[in-house]
């Protein structure tokens, strides 16, 4: 799982993309990263692009990648087993660290689903639910967070994404967990929405 690439978070696509989208996405994707552009073109990226087309494009392959795809987004992040989230004061500072940029990636990845149920950050933080139950209140108490009406799962709000954007610079640990939750092929230019 190591070596898993998200096909969707490189196309910059939600999972529940239809074909055509696949398909738009693609054609632009492919044009900016083909070898024969002079100024973006990444042979690498346009391979991996092609793999990803080829494979989401089939609804056989699809369906056997999609089954890869939801055991890796539900395995407990690497970030987590830093020291910094286990003990002390410092550790809950960090966990509703952790909660908002979990929260904050979801946002932007998943603008169709942006909530997080209390056993997905269990599972993704490797934290007990008892030591998050603390963690969200006081994000919620504070602003940051709030429940969804329609699922009683846990959204990030505006505050929220200011209070992330605002430690970003400074602090490293907001810095690994954004990172952590993005792929490494889509750091840059994050631009293309399911409908857009």
């Amino acid at each position: 799982m190591d070596d898993f690439v998200d096909y969707y978070e490189l196309m910059q696509i939600s999972q529940s993309a239809e074909l055509q989208t696949i398909q738009r996405v693609y054609r632009m994707l492919a044009a900016r990263y083909h070898p024969d552009n002079p100024e973006t073109g990444d042979t690498d990226k346009f391979v991996l692009l092609k793999l990803a087309y080829d494979v989401l494009g089939d609804p056989d392959q699809r369906a056997a990648y999609d089954k890869l795809w939801e055991q890796h987004i539900n395995q407990p992040m690497a970030v987590f087993e830093m020291k910094e989230f286990v003990v002390g004061i410092d550790a809950e500072v960090n966990r509703r660290l952790g909660v908002l940029c979990l929260l904050y990636n979801r946002r932007r990845e998943s603008p169709e689903h942006p909530s997080l149920s209390l056993l997905d950050m269990e599972s993704r933080m490797s934290v007990p639910r008892e030591h998050l139950e603390f963690t969200i209140w006081y994000l919620r108490d504070k602003g940051f967070a709030m429940r969804d009406e329609s699922s009683s799962e846990i959204v990030i709000t505006s505050e929220g994404v200011d209070f992330v954007e605002s430690n970003l610079p400074s602090n490293r640990i907001v810095h690994k967990l954004l990172k952590s939750g993005e792929r490494p092929e889509t750091r840059r230019n994050r631009t293309i929405e399911d409908g857009g």
